[in-house]
């Protein structure tokens, strides 16, 4: 499932992620997979994760950063006169 960081406080070492049906799971810190949190400010990076029930709450396990790649740009052509 993908969704996008709302926040995440490093101190506290918990945040939370939206999800793309408007959702609003909680996620700890040793919820990110190889221990890769996120850097701070992070609200908006977009997310991959599983959703997991404990105790009759819903939250985020096994969550991935998804890169961001910069959007390739259109190449100007020269017209020949």
């Amino acid at each position: 499932m993908r969704g996008t960081m709302i926040w995440f406080n490093a101190t506290k070492d918990h945040g939370f992620i939206t999800t793309e049906e408007d959702e609003r799971l909680y996620v700890h810190g040793s919820a990110f997979a190889g221990g890769v949190r996120p850097p701070e400010r992070c609200a908006g990076t977009v997310v991959e994760f599983r959703v997991v029930e404990e105790g009759g709450e819903r939250k985020a396990e096994e969550v991935t950063v998804v890169p961001y790649v910069e959007p390739r740009r259109a190449r100007l052509r020269h017209s020949s006169r």
